[in-house]
């Protein structure tokens, strides 16, 4: 046998990993023997191959999908070391989402949540029918605020060829969007042209799912937040709210909840005000 050869035995004490893992790593197309015996089945690795089986050990540490492993295995150095940090960057930004909606479901398991609805003042506000270019779309909630910026500037530039933008873009959610549940939600844009706009949404209802509907004249019941505020799960206290406020006073929601954005988002600050979250109300 080739001198350059290391048994599985002697390969898996050197790189400090167990046999069970390197035959593991094979499986997953991690880590490839140097040679495998047609006879007996044998597994033989390169000591040059110990660096990598380590560094494979160590990325599963940080719980890395294994698809991305083989990438950061199959790069150079400088190309791994980003696809590394790019990782842990989406980790990071995960567990601090994480974070937030823990200490939100500990102030509503421990009855905090009255208090927290107090610093949201609740306003009405009617309505004027409004015609409406919309895109659907079933989204998750990691995936729903790219979507919701893509959507309301897709509509928005087609609003040019309906006559024009006639009142604050607005997403409905006609079910739950979380992150098992994907809605749906529509995006919504006022438009002055109802025949424009039905054109327009018969040339292009097809790619994104559009079309175009005349909204009632409605009563909203909404709180104004910030742009920190819309931000899951934050927004999810501005909700409850309202929700609150209607029930303390009688009334019935009488359509699906929306978030209307009234303010140009890319140039508020945290604390600027940019949406009100409403309810249809009767």
């Amino acid at each position: 046998m080739d001198e350059e050869l290391l048994t599985i035995g002697t390969f898996a004490a050197r790189a400090r990993l167990s046999a069970k893992a390197l035959r593991l790593y094979d499986r997953l197309g991690l880590l490839t023997p140097a040679r495998v015996d047609e006879t007996s089945g044998y597994r033989y690795y390169r000591a040059a191959q110990i660096e990598q089986a380590r560094l494979v050990a160590l990325l599963r540490q940080l719980d890395m999908p294994l698809a991305r492993i083989a990438e950061v295995i199959a790069a150079d150095g400088r190309t791994a070391a980003g696809l590394l940090a790019a990782y842990w960057a989406d980790v990071e930004a995960r567990t601090a989402g994480q974070r937030t909606l823990a200490a939100y479901l500990c102030g509503r398991l421990s009855g905090g949540n009255p208090a927290m609805h107090e610093t949201f003042t609740v306003e009405t506000v009617e309505v004027p029918e409004q015609v409406v270019i919309t895109e659907t779309r079933h989204v998750l909630a990691d995936e729903l605020p790219a979507w919701i910026g893509a959507s309301l500037g897709r509509l928005e530039e087609a609003a040019r060829e309906c006559g024009g933008v006639t009142g604050a873009p607005y997403v409905v959610y006609h079910s739950e969007v979380s992150m098992e549940s994907d809605g749906p939600a529509e995006a919504c844009v006022p438009v002055a042209d109802e025949a424009a706009a039905r054109a327009w949404a018969e040339a292009h209802g097809r790619n994104w799912q559009t079309r175009v509907r005349v909204e009632p004249a409605m009563r909203l019941a909404y709180t104004r937040i910030g742009k920190a505020q819309v931000a899951h799960p934050q927004i999810l206290a501005a909700f409850e709210a309202v929700e609150e406020w209607i029930r303390e006073r009688g009334l019935e929601p009488a359509a699906a909840c929306r978030e209307v954005y009234f303010a140009d988002w890319d140039a508020a600050g945290p604390d600027d005000p940019v949406c009100d979250v409403a309810f249809p109300v009767r």
